[in-house]
Protein backbone atom coordinates (compact mmCIF):
# COMPACT_ATOMS: atom_id res chain seq x y z
CA UNK A 1 0.00 0.00 0.00
CA UNK A 2 2.76 2.74 0.98
CA UNK A 3 5.35 1.78 -1.91
CA UNK A 4 2.68 1.71 -4.67
CA UNK A 5 2.31 5.44 -4.80
CA UNK A 6 5.94 5.80 -4.55
CA UNK A 7 6.56 3.46 -7.56
CA UNK A 8 4.11 5.30 -9.34
CA UNK A 9 6.95 7.85 -8.75
CA UNK A 10 9.45 6.59 -9.98
CA UNK A 11 7.88 4.97 -12.90
CA UNK A 12 6.89 8.69 -13.68
CA UNK A 13 9.74 10.69 -12.97
CA UNK A 14 11.82 8.17 -15.20
CA UNK A 15 9.25 8.58 -18.51
CA UNK A 16 9.93 12.36 -17.89
CA UNK A 17 13.60 12.14 -18.10
CA UNK A 18 13.76 9.61 -21.10
CA UNK A 19 11.07 12.13 -22.72
CA UNK A 20 13.23 15.24 -22.17
CA UNK A 21 15.89 13.03 -23.07
CA UNK A 22 14.95 12.40 -26.49
CA UNK A 23 13.66 15.40 -27.49
CA UNK A 24 16.79 17.12 -27.07
CA UNK A 25 19.13 13.79 -28.72
CA UNK A 26 16.21 14.71 -31.99
CA UNK A 27 17.52 18.28 -31.60
CA UNK A 28 20.98 17.68 -31.92
CA UNK A 29 21.12 15.27 -34.56
CA UNK A 30 18.48 18.07 -36.46
CA UNK A 31 21.44 20.09 -35.68
CA UNK A 32 24.34 17.90 -36.92
CA UNK A 33 22.47 17.11 -40.67
CA UNK A 34 21.69 20.99 -41.12
CA UNK A 35 17.55 20.30 -40.61
CA UNK A 36 15.99 23.13 -41.99
CA UNK A 37 14.83 25.77 -39.52
CA UNK A 38 16.87 24.32 -36.86
CA UNK A 39 19.94 26.17 -35.75
CA UNK A 40 22.68 25.74 -33.23
CA UNK A 41 21.05 28.09 -31.11
CA UNK A 42 17.98 26.18 -30.49
CA UNK A 43 20.23 23.58 -29.65
CA UNK A 44 21.88 25.95 -27.31
CA UNK A 45 18.81 27.13 -25.84
CA UNK A 46 17.08 23.87 -24.99
CA UNK A 47 20.22 22.94 -23.35
CA UNK A 48 20.51 25.84 -21.09
CA UNK A 49 16.86 26.02 -19.90
CA UNK A 50 17.31 22.66 -18.45
CA UNK A 51 20.44 23.61 -16.83
CA UNK A 52 18.86 26.33 -15.68
CA UNK A 53 15.74 24.42 -13.90
CA UNK A 54 18.55 22.03 -12.60
CA UNK A 55 20.30 25.35 -10.78
CA UNK A 56 16.82 26.28 -9.44
CA UNK A 57 16.26 22.82 -8.20
CA UNK A 58 19.61 22.11 -6.46
CA UNK A 59 19.42 25.96 -4.93
CA UNK A 60 16.20 24.64 -3.35
CA UNK A 61 17.21 21.06 -1.96
CA UNK A 62 20.78 22.99 -1.00
CA UNK A 63 18.53 25.88 1.17
CA UNK A 64 16.32 23.36 2.43
CA UNK A 65 19.08 21.03 3.54
CA UNK A 66 20.68 24.32 5.04
CA UNK A 67 17.68 24.77 7.58
CA UNK A 68 17.53 20.41 8.39
CA UNK A 69 21.15 20.53 9.26
CA UNK A 70 20.68 19.26 12.68
CA UNK A 71 18.35 16.41 11.45
CA UNK A 72 19.94 12.89 11.47
CA UNK A 73 19.82 11.48 7.75
CA UNK A 74 20.12 8.03 6.59
CA UNK A 75 23.57 7.69 4.02
CA UNK A 76 24.14 5.20 1.85
CA UNK A 77 28.37 4.72 2.17
CA UNK A 78 28.72 2.74 -1.00
CA UNK A 79 28.10 6.11 -2.87
CA UNK A 80 30.16 9.00 -3.70
CA UNK A 81 33.50 7.77 -2.38
CA UNK A 82 36.02 9.97 -1.83
CA UNK A 83 38.31 8.99 -5.03
CA UNK A 84 34.92 9.83 -7.69
CA UNK A 85 34.45 13.11 -5.92
CA UNK A 86 38.37 14.02 -6.20
CA UNK A 87 38.21 12.53 -10.05
CA UNK A 88 35.02 14.82 -11.14
CA UNK A 89 36.38 17.20 -9.01
CA UNK A 90 39.00 17.17 -11.41
CA UNK A 91 37.39 16.67 -14.78
CA UNK A 92 35.40 19.78 -13.27
CA UNK A 93 37.87 22.17 -13.54
CA UNK A 94 39.18 21.23 -16.19
CA UNK A 95 35.42 21.68 -17.88
CA UNK A 96 35.58 25.59 -16.46
CA UNK A 97 38.76 26.02 -18.33
CA UNK A 98 36.70 24.60 -21.72
CA UNK A 99 34.10 27.05 -20.69
CA UNK A 100 36.45 30.10 -20.95
CA UNK A 101 37.83 29.08 -23.92
CA UNK A 102 34.33 28.98 -25.21
CA UNK A 103 33.53 32.52 -23.48
CA UNK A 104 36.80 34.02 -25.43
CA UNK A 105 35.86 32.42 -28.39
CA UNK A 106 32.51 33.75 -28.74
CA UNK A 107 34.10 37.28 -27.64
CA UNK A 108 36.28 36.89 -31.30
CA UNK A 109 33.56 36.18 -32.96
CA UNK A 110 30.76 38.12 -31.70
CA UNK A 111 29.78 39.79 -34.72
CA UNK A 112 28.39 35.75 -36.45
CA UNK A 113 27.39 34.19 -33.36
CA UNK A 114 24.35 34.12 -32.08
CA UNK A 115 23.94 35.54 -28.11
CA UNK A 116 23.38 31.41 -27.30
CA UNK A 117 26.79 30.64 -27.97
CA UNK A 118 27.51 33.38 -25.29
CA UNK A 119 25.27 32.44 -22.58
CA UNK A 120 25.44 28.76 -23.01
CA UNK A 121 29.74 28.22 -21.83
CA UNK A 122 28.44 31.28 -18.98
CA UNK A 123 25.63 29.03 -17.89
CA UNK A 124 27.35 25.68 -18.12
CA UNK A 125 30.15 27.44 -16.03
CA UNK A 126 27.72 28.21 -12.91
CA UNK A 127 25.91 24.89 -13.75
CA UNK A 128 29.63 23.38 -13.07
CA UNK A 129 30.68 24.96 -9.63
CA UNK A 130 27.15 24.20 -8.15
CA UNK A 131 26.64 20.73 -9.04
CA UNK A 132 30.23 19.47 -8.05
CA UNK A 133 29.33 21.01 -4.55
CA UNK A 134 26.28 19.74 -4.60
CA UNK A 135 27.72 16.22 -5.01
CA UNK A 136 30.45 16.68 -2.49
CA UNK A 137 27.52 17.71 -0.24
CA UNK A 138 24.75 15.05 -0.84
CA UNK A 139 25.39 12.48 -3.00
CA UNK A 140 25.40 10.24 -0.09
CA UNK A 141 22.12 11.00 0.92
CA UNK A 142 18.85 8.98 0.83
CA UNK A 143 15.85 11.19 0.34
CA UNK A 144 12.92 10.42 2.89
CA UNK A 145 10.90 13.65 2.28
CA UNK A 146 9.47 15.41 -0.77
CA UNK A 147 10.24 11.87 -2.36
CA UNK A 148 7.90 12.77 -5.28
CA UNK A 149 8.95 15.82 -6.24
CA UNK A 150 12.75 15.21 -5.52
CA UNK A 151 12.59 12.05 -8.05
CA UNK A 152 11.57 14.36 -10.57
CA UNK A 153 14.31 16.94 -9.61
CA UNK A 154 17.16 14.40 -9.60
CA UNK A 155 16.00 12.77 -12.71
CA UNK A 156 16.07 15.85 -14.73
CA UNK A 157 19.79 16.73 -13.42
CA UNK A 158 20.63 12.67 -14.70
CA UNK A 159 18.69 13.56 -18.17
CA UNK A 160 20.52 17.11 -18.45
CA UNK A 161 24.02 15.97 -18.16
CA UNK A 162 23.28 12.80 -20.59
CA UNK A 163 22.13 16.09 -23.14
CA UNK A 164 25.41 18.17 -22.40
CA UNK A 165 27.57 14.55 -22.35
CA UNK A 166 25.81 13.84 -26.23
CA UNK A 167 26.46 17.49 -27.20
CA UNK A 168 29.93 16.71 -26.47
CA UNK A 169 30.34 13.48 -28.10
CA UNK A 170 28.52 15.05 -31.21
CA UNK A 171 30.95 18.00 -31.40
CA UNK A 172 34.70 16.30 -30.81
CA UNK A 173 33.17 13.87 -33.13
CA UNK A 174 32.21 16.27 -36.40
CA UNK A 175 36.26 17.61 -35.37
CA UNK A 176 37.52 14.54 -35.34
CA UNK A 177 35.65 14.04 -38.65
CA UNK A 178 36.91 16.74 -40.33
CA UNK A 179 40.63 15.55 -40.03
CA UNK A 180 39.76 11.72 -40.50
CA UNK A 181 39.40 12.23 -44.49
CA UNK A 182 43.14 13.78 -44.85
CA UNK A 183 44.66 11.02 -43.14
CA UNK A 184 42.55 8.73 -45.75
CA UNK A 185 43.74 10.66 -48.98
CA UNK A 186 47.25 9.89 -47.51
CA UNK A 187 47.03 6.65 -47.28
CA UNK A 188 45.24 6.11 -50.90
CA UNK A 189 41.22 5.80 -50.27
CA UNK A 190 41.27 8.60 -52.59
CA UNK A 191 37.85 6.47 -53.63
CA UNK A 192 36.13 7.93 -50.61
CA UNK A 193 34.14 10.79 -50.88
CA UNK A 194 31.87 12.88 -48.40
CA UNK A 195 31.51 16.08 -48.20
CA UNK A 196 32.26 17.76 -44.82
CA UNK A 197 31.01 20.40 -42.15
CA UNK A 198 32.32 22.27 -39.67
CA UNK A 199 30.15 24.76 -38.79
CA UNK A 200 33.07 27.61 -38.78
CA UNK A 201 31.95 31.27 -38.21
CA UNK A 202 31.31 33.00 -41.40
CA UNK A 203 33.42 35.83 -40.37
CA UNK A 204 37.14 37.09 -39.49
CA UNK A 205 38.77 36.59 -36.48
CA UNK A 206 39.16 39.97 -34.34
CA UNK A 207 42.39 38.59 -33.32
CA UNK A 208 43.58 35.51 -35.29
CA UNK A 209 46.03 34.25 -32.87
CA UNK A 210 43.82 34.30 -29.95
CA UNK A 211 41.43 32.66 -32.08
CA UNK A 212 43.41 29.69 -33.50
CA UNK A 213 44.39 28.91 -29.19
CA UNK A 214 41.01 28.68 -28.54
CA UNK A 215 39.34 26.96 -31.12
CA UNK A 216 42.54 24.26 -30.94
CA UNK A 217 42.35 24.27 -27.18
CA UNK A 218 38.62 23.66 -27.11
CA UNK A 219 39.15 20.66 -28.71
CA UNK A 220 41.53 19.04 -27.16
CA UNK A 221 39.94 19.50 -23.22
CA UNK A 222 36.23 18.04 -24.68
CA UNK A 223 37.92 14.61 -23.72
CA UNK A 224 37.40 15.71 -19.81
CA UNK A 225 33.98 17.46 -20.26
CA UNK A 226 32.65 14.32 -21.38
CA UNK A 227 33.80 12.25 -18.82
CA UNK A 228 33.16 14.49 -16.43
CA UNK A 229 29.29 14.98 -17.24
CA UNK A 230 28.88 10.97 -17.57
CA UNK A 231 30.52 11.23 -14.25
CA UNK A 232 27.81 13.08 -12.69
CA UNK A 233 25.07 11.27 -14.09
CA UNK A 234 25.83 8.45 -12.81
CA UNK A 235 26.36 9.55 -9.19
CA UNK A 236 23.23 11.22 -9.36
CA UNK A 237 21.27 8.33 -10.75
CA UNK A 238 22.42 6.46 -7.68
CA UNK A 239 21.21 9.17 -6.03
CA UNK A 240 18.03 8.75 -7.38
CA UNK A 241 17.74 4.93 -6.92
CA UNK A 242 18.68 5.76 -3.12
CA UNK A 243 15.25 7.97 -2.51
CA UNK A 244 12.74 6.05 0.08
CA UNK A 245 15.51 3.42 0.02
CA UNK A 246 15.31 1.65 3.75
CA UNK A 247 18.62 0.70 4.45
CA UNK A 248 20.48 -1.70 6.58
CA UNK A 249 22.33 0.16 10.03
CA UNK A 250 25.84 -1.62 9.95
CA UNK A 251 29.25 -0.73 9.95
CA UNK A 252 31.21 0.41 7.13
CA UNK A 253 34.99 -0.45 6.53
CA UNK A 254 37.06 2.40 5.69
CA UNK A 255 39.03 1.41 3.21
CA UNK A 256 41.93 4.26 2.09
CA UNK A 257 43.78 3.64 -0.55
CA UNK A 258 47.72 2.74 0.39
CA UNK A 259 50.77 2.29 -1.58
CA UNK A 260 52.69 0.64 0.56
CA UNK A 261 52.86 -3.12 -1.35
CA UNK A 262 51.99 -2.74 -5.01
CA UNK A 263 55.04 -1.14 -6.21
CA UNK A 264 55.27 -3.55 -8.95
CA UNK A 265 52.56 -3.05 -10.37
CA UNK A 266 52.89 0.32 -10.67
CA UNK A 267 55.92 0.56 -11.54
CA UNK A 268 54.88 -1.98 -14.91
CA UNK A 269 51.92 0.36 -15.19
CA UNK A 270 53.78 3.51 -15.62
CA UNK A 271 55.73 1.71 -18.11
CA UNK A 272 52.81 1.32 -20.13
CA UNK A 273 51.17 4.47 -19.25
CA UNK A 274 54.56 6.37 -20.78
CA UNK A 275 54.81 4.43 -23.89
CA UNK A 276 51.64 4.77 -24.39
CA UNK A 277 51.89 8.57 -24.19
CA UNK A 278 55.17 8.12 -26.54
CA UNK A 279 53.15 5.88 -28.80
CA UNK A 280 50.66 8.39 -29.25
CA UNK A 281 52.27 11.64 -29.91
CA UNK A 282 54.22 9.82 -32.55
CA UNK A 283 51.36 8.38 -34.27
CA UNK A 284 49.21 12.05 -34.34
CA UNK A 285 52.84 13.55 -35.51
CA UNK A 286 52.99 10.57 -38.31
CA UNK A 287 49.39 10.32 -39.13
CA UNK A 288 48.42 11.57 -42.87
CA UNK A 289 52.31 12.98 -43.11
CA UNK A 290 52.55 10.64 -45.92
CA UNK A 291 51.26 7.18 -47.21
CA UNK A 292 54.33 5.39 -46.06
CA UNK A 293 54.52 7.37 -42.37
CA UNK A 294 50.78 6.58 -41.61
CA UNK A 295 51.09 2.82 -42.50
CA UNK A 296 54.15 3.03 -40.40
CA UNK A 297 51.92 4.58 -37.24
CA UNK A 298 49.25 2.11 -37.64
CA UNK A 299 51.82 -0.58 -37.07
CA UNK A 300 53.03 1.01 -33.79
CA UNK A 301 49.78 1.10 -32.46
CA UNK A 302 48.73 -2.12 -33.11
CA UNK A 303 51.85 -4.02 -31.75
CA UNK A 304 52.08 -2.03 -28.80
CA UNK A 305 47.89 -2.31 -27.99
CA UNK A 306 48.59 -5.67 -28.78
CA UNK A 307 51.06 -6.58 -26.15
CA UNK A 308 49.98 -4.27 -23.46
CA UNK A 309 46.21 -6.13 -24.11
CA UNK A 310 48.21 -9.67 -23.78
CA UNK A 311 49.45 -8.43 -20.28
CA UNK A 312 46.78 -7.35 -19.36
CA UNK A 313 44.29 -10.77 -20.39
CA UNK A 314 47.27 -12.40 -18.66
CA UNK A 315 47.45 -10.35 -15.27
CA UNK A 316 43.27 -10.47 -15.39
CA UNK A 317 43.50 -14.77 -15.60
CA UNK A 318 45.96 -14.57 -12.57
CA UNK A 319 43.88 -13.02 -10.66
CA UNK A 320 40.70 -15.22 -11.27
CA UNK A 321 42.63 -18.22 -10.91
CA UNK A 322 43.48 -16.78 -6.91
CA UNK A 323 39.42 -16.19 -6.77
CA UNK A 324 39.16 -19.79 -7.23
CA UNK A 325 41.57 -21.30 -5.04
CA UNK A 326 39.72 -18.97 -1.87
CA UNK A 327 36.67 -19.80 -0.91
CA UNK A 328 34.72 -16.61 0.22
CA UNK A 329 31.35 -15.55 -0.35
CA UNK A 330 29.89 -12.59 -2.38
CA UNK A 331 28.13 -10.00 -0.75
CA UNK A 332 24.28 -10.51 -2.44
CA UNK A 333 22.84 -6.96 -0.32
CA UNK A 334 20.90 -4.29 -2.39
CA UNK A 335 23.45 -1.83 -3.68
CA UNK A 336 22.80 0.34 -6.40
CA UNK A 337 25.93 2.09 -6.82
CA UNK A 338 27.79 -1.77 -7.10
CA UNK A 339 24.78 -2.61 -9.60
CA UNK A 340 25.10 0.28 -11.44
CA UNK A 341 29.39 -0.13 -11.41
CA UNK A 342 28.62 -3.96 -13.17
CA UNK A 343 25.97 -2.47 -15.28
CA UNK A 344 27.96 0.19 -17.10
CA UNK A 345 31.08 -1.88 -17.01
CA UNK A 346 29.16 -4.56 -19.33
CA UNK A 347 26.73 -2.14 -20.99
CA UNK A 348 29.95 -0.06 -22.36
CA UNK A 349 31.60 -2.56 -23.28
CA UNK A 350 29.61 -3.45 -26.06
CA UNK A 351 30.81 -0.49 -27.78
CA UNK A 352 34.47 -1.61 -27.93
CA UNK A 353 32.64 -5.31 -29.60
CA UNK A 354 31.14 -3.67 -31.85
CA UNK A 355 33.97 -2.45 -33.26
CA UNK A 356 36.25 -5.15 -32.99
CA UNK A 357 33.70 -7.85 -34.63
CA UNK A 358 33.03 -4.77 -37.25
CA UNK A 359 36.80 -4.79 -37.89
CA UNK A 360 37.17 -8.78 -37.73
CA UNK A 361 34.32 -8.74 -40.42
CA UNK A 362 36.14 -6.00 -42.50
CA UNK A 363 39.58 -8.69 -42.81
CA UNK A 364 37.65 -11.73 -43.57
CA UNK A 365 35.65 -9.70 -46.42
CA UNK A 366 37.67 -7.30 -47.72
CA UNK A 367 39.72 -8.05 -51.31
CA UNK A 368 42.74 -6.48 -50.65
CA UNK A 369 45.27 -5.95 -47.45
CA UNK A 370 47.29 -3.88 -46.79
CA UNK A 371 49.92 -5.00 -44.69
CA UNK A 372 49.26 -3.54 -41.39
CA UNK A 373 45.70 -4.05 -41.72
CA UNK A 374 46.83 -7.60 -40.77
CA UNK A 375 48.05 -6.28 -37.29
CA UNK A 376 44.24 -5.37 -36.77
CA UNK A 377 43.15 -8.98 -36.39
CA UNK A 378 44.82 -10.06 -33.09
CA UNK A 379 44.52 -6.64 -31.69
CA UNK A 380 40.67 -6.67 -32.58
CA UNK A 381 40.25 -10.50 -30.58
CA UNK A 382 42.39 -9.42 -27.87
CA UNK A 383 40.25 -6.68 -27.47
CA UNK A 384 37.20 -8.53 -26.51
CA UNK A 385 38.99 -11.55 -24.62
CA UNK A 386 40.69 -8.25 -22.55
CA UNK A 387 37.01 -6.75 -21.41
CA UNK A 388 35.56 -10.61 -21.13
CA UNK A 389 38.69 -11.35 -18.78
CA UNK A 390 38.46 -7.72 -16.84
CA UNK A 391 34.80 -7.21 -16.74
CA UNK A 392 34.47 -10.98 -14.39
CA UNK A 393 37.26 -9.50 -12.59
CA UNK A 394 35.90 -6.32 -11.01
CA UNK A 395 32.51 -7.40 -10.68
CA UNK A 396 33.77 -10.30 -8.51
CA UNK A 397 35.96 -8.38 -6.86
CA UNK A 398 33.32 -5.47 -5.80
CA UNK A 399 30.56 -8.50 -4.75
CA UNK A 400 33.19 -10.03 -2.62
CA UNK A 401 32.85 -9.78 0.87
CA UNK A 402 35.70 -8.28 2.92
CA UNK A 403 37.85 -10.61 4.99
CA UNK A 404 37.12 -10.19 8.56
CA UNK A 405 38.97 -11.16 11.44
CA UNK A 406 38.63 -15.11 12.55
CA UNK A 407 36.66 -14.77 16.08
CA UNK A 408 39.65 -17.14 17.62
CA UNK A 409 41.96 -15.06 16.25
CA UNK A 410 40.28 -12.14 18.30
CA UNK A 411 40.33 -13.84 21.65
CA UNK A 412 44.42 -15.03 21.03
CA UNK A 413 45.74 -14.98 24.70
CA UNK A 414 49.80 -14.69 25.48
CA UNK A 415 50.75 -17.05 27.45
CA UNK A 416 53.90 -16.65 29.37
CA UNK A 417 55.25 -20.24 30.82
CA UNK A 418 58.39 -20.56 33.02
CA UNK A 419 59.52 -23.65 34.10
CA UNK A 420 59.50 -24.34 37.84
CA UNK A 421 56.65 -21.64 38.38
CA UNK A 422 53.13 -20.94 38.20
CA UNK A 423 51.47 -20.68 35.17
CA UNK A 424 51.68 -17.27 33.80
CA UNK A 425 48.75 -15.81 31.81
CA UNK A 426 49.26 -12.66 30.14
CA UNK A 427 45.74 -11.06 28.16
CA UNK A 428 46.18 -9.11 24.91
CA UNK A 429 44.91 -5.64 24.54
CA UNK A 430 41.71 -7.32 22.22
CA UNK A 431 41.06 -9.74 25.11
CA UNK A 432 40.67 -6.81 27.39
CA UNK A 433 38.05 -5.51 24.93
CA UNK A 434 36.09 -9.04 24.04
CA UNK A 435 36.59 -11.14 26.44
CA UNK A 436 36.18 -8.95 29.61
CA UNK A 437 33.07 -11.16 30.58
CA UNK A 438 34.24 -14.28 29.99
CA UNK A 439 37.28 -13.63 32.85
CA UNK A 440 34.86 -12.13 35.17
CA UNK A 441 32.65 -15.12 34.85
CA UNK A 442 36.17 -16.93 36.37
CA UNK A 443 36.73 -19.01 33.25
CA UNK A 444 40.84 -19.20 32.61
CA UNK A 445 41.88 -17.93 29.34
CA UNK A 446 43.19 -20.93 26.83
CA UNK A 447 45.35 -20.38 24.31
CA UNK A 448 43.72 -20.95 20.48
CA UNK A 449 43.67 -24.60 18.86
CA UNK A 450 44.82 -26.44 21.76
CA UNK A 451 47.48 -24.53 23.66
CA UNK A 452 47.58 -24.31 27.51
CA UNK A 453 44.61 -24.93 29.27
CA UNK A 454 43.76 -25.45 32.74
CA UNK A 455 41.95 -28.95 32.77
CA UNK A 456 39.45 -30.72 35.78
CA UNK A 457 40.04 -33.31 36.90
CA UNK A 458 37.27 -35.38 37.97
CA UNK A 459 37.66 -33.87 41.94
CA UNK A 460 37.78 -30.52 40.58
CA UNK A 461 41.37 -29.85 40.88
CA UNK A 462 43.49 -28.52 37.93
CA UNK A 463 45.86 -30.01 36.37
CA UNK A 464 48.89 -28.14 34.54
CA UNK A 465 50.17 -29.06 31.20
CA UNK A 466 53.77 -29.84 31.71
CA UNK A 467 56.23 -27.17 30.06
CA UNK A 468 57.39 -29.22 27.48
CA UNK A 469 53.93 -30.81 26.23
CA UNK A 470 52.33 -26.79 25.91
CA UNK A 471 55.69 -25.62 23.93
CA UNK A 472 55.48 -27.82 21.23
CA UNK A 473 51.70 -27.20 21.00
CA UNK A 474 51.95 -24.04 21.06
CA UNK A 475 54.54 -23.66 18.47
CA UNK A 476 52.64 -26.08 16.58
CA UNK A 477 49.37 -23.55 16.87
CA UNK A 478 51.71 -20.47 15.44
CA UNK A 479 53.47 -22.24 12.67
CA UNK A 480 49.80 -22.88 11.38
CA UNK A 481 48.32 -19.80 12.02
CA UNK A 482 51.44 -17.70 10.46
CA UNK A 483 51.75 -20.08 7.25
CA UNK A 484 47.70 -19.40 6.39
CA UNK A 485 48.57 -15.75 7.18
CA UNK A 486 51.34 -15.47 4.72
CA UNK A 487 49.61 -17.23 2.01
CA UNK A 488 46.89 -14.76 2.48
CA UNK A 489 49.12 -11.59 2.92
CA UNK A 490 50.75 -12.92 -0.59
CA UNK A 491 47.29 -13.98 -2.45
CA UNK A 492 46.35 -10.05 -1.62
CA UNK A 493 49.33 -8.53 -2.41
CA UNK A 494 49.44 -10.16 -5.49
CA UNK A 495 45.91 -9.23 -6.20
CA UNK A 496 46.69 -5.64 -5.51
CA UNK A 497 49.91 -5.21 -7.55
CA UNK A 498 47.27 -6.78 -10.58
CA UNK A 499 44.23 -4.41 -9.55
CA UNK A 500 46.96 -1.23 -9.61
CA UNK A 501 48.62 -2.93 -12.74
CA UNK A 502 45.27 -2.59 -14.35
CA UNK A 503 44.36 1.10 -13.49
CA UNK A 504 47.28 2.07 -15.15
CA UNK A 505 47.00 0.51 -17.92
CA UNK A 506 42.88 1.17 -18.11
CA UNK A 507 43.81 4.79 -17.85
CA UNK A 508 46.56 4.50 -20.69
CA UNK A 509 44.14 3.06 -23.35
CA UNK A 510 41.91 5.84 -22.57
CA UNK A 511 44.37 8.54 -23.73
CA UNK A 512 44.65 7.52 -27.29
CA UNK A 513 40.72 7.01 -28.38
CA UNK A 514 39.93 10.48 -26.07
CA UNK A 515 42.69 12.58 -27.55
CA UNK A 516 42.37 11.30 -31.41
CA UNK A 517 44.63 8.28 -31.62
CA UNK A 518 41.65 6.30 -33.33
CA UNK A 519 42.91 3.58 -36.11
CA UNK A 520 39.26 2.59 -36.26
CA UNK A 521 38.91 5.67 -38.29
CA UNK A 522 42.39 5.99 -40.02
CA UNK A 523 43.08 2.24 -41.45
CA UNK A 524 40.60 2.90 -43.90
CA UNK A 525 39.71 -0.90 -44.54
CA UNK A 526 36.23 -1.12 -42.85
CA UNK A 527 35.09 2.20 -44.91
CA UNK A 528 35.93 0.11 -47.99
CA UNK A 529 33.88 -2.67 -46.78
CA UNK A 530 30.98 -1.16 -45.20
CA UNK A 531 31.10 1.83 -46.96
CA UNK A 532 32.39 5.43 -45.49
CA UNK A 533 29.09 7.17 -44.20
CA UNK A 534 27.99 3.57 -42.74
CA UNK A 535 30.99 3.04 -40.54
CA UNK A 536 31.51 6.45 -39.36
CA UNK A 537 28.19 6.28 -37.61
CA UNK A 538 28.88 2.96 -36.31
CA UNK A 539 31.76 4.57 -35.32
CA UNK A 540 30.37 7.79 -33.89
CA UNK A 541 28.32 6.13 -31.90
CA UNK A 542 30.33 3.20 -30.59
CA UNK A 543 33.28 5.30 -29.79
CA UNK A 544 32.26 7.28 -26.28
CA UNK A 545 31.07 4.09 -24.89
CA UNK A 546 34.45 2.64 -25.07
CA UNK A 547 36.41 5.56 -24.53
CA UNK A 548 33.43 5.90 -21.19
CA UNK A 549 34.63 1.87 -20.39
CA UNK A 550 38.46 2.43 -19.92
CA UNK A 551 37.68 5.48 -17.27
CA UNK A 552 34.96 3.76 -15.45
CA UNK A 553 37.46 0.51 -15.54
CA UNK A 554 40.09 2.61 -13.77
CA UNK A 555 37.64 3.94 -11.61
CA UNK A 556 36.28 0.55 -10.39
CA UNK A 557 39.55 -1.23 -10.27
CA UNK A 558 41.00 1.78 -8.12
CA UNK A 559 37.89 0.77 -5.28
CA UNK A 560 39.19 -3.17 -5.82
CA UNK A 561 42.69 -2.20 -4.77
CA UNK A 562 41.47 -0.19 -1.60
CA UNK A 563 38.81 -2.76 -0.68
CA UNK A 564 41.66 -5.54 -1.16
Amino acid sequence: GGSYPQKNAEILSSQYGINLFLAGLLLTFAWAVHAVGISKSHLLSYLITLMLIQLLWMLWYLCRSCTQRRLIRDKDTHAGARWLKCGITLFAVITLILDSFKIGYYIDFSNCLSPAEGVFPVTHAVHTILQVYFLWCHAKDIIQSFKTLERFGVIHSVFTNLLLWTNGVLTESKHQLNEHKERLMTLGFGNITIVLDDHAPQCNCTTTTLCSIFSQGIYYLYPFNIEYHILASTMLYVLWKNIGRKVEHHQQHKTPFKFHGITVGMIFGLMVLTSTIAIVVVYLIQIGGSKIKSELALTMFYLHAIFVLALMCTAGIVALLIYRLEDRSLDNSKNPARKLDAELLVGTAAGSWLLSWGSILAIICAQAHPKYTWYNLPYSVLVIIEKYIQNLFIIESIHREQEKVNDDIKTLRIVTISRGSTLSLTPSYKEIYNGRAARDSGEVPCLFKGSVCGRDNGGGAKEEMSPENSSVMHSASDFSFYSRNSVTNNKRRILKNIAAFLFLCNLSLWIPPAFGCRPEYDNGLEEIVFGFEPWIIVVNLAMPFSIFYRMHSAASLFEVNCKT
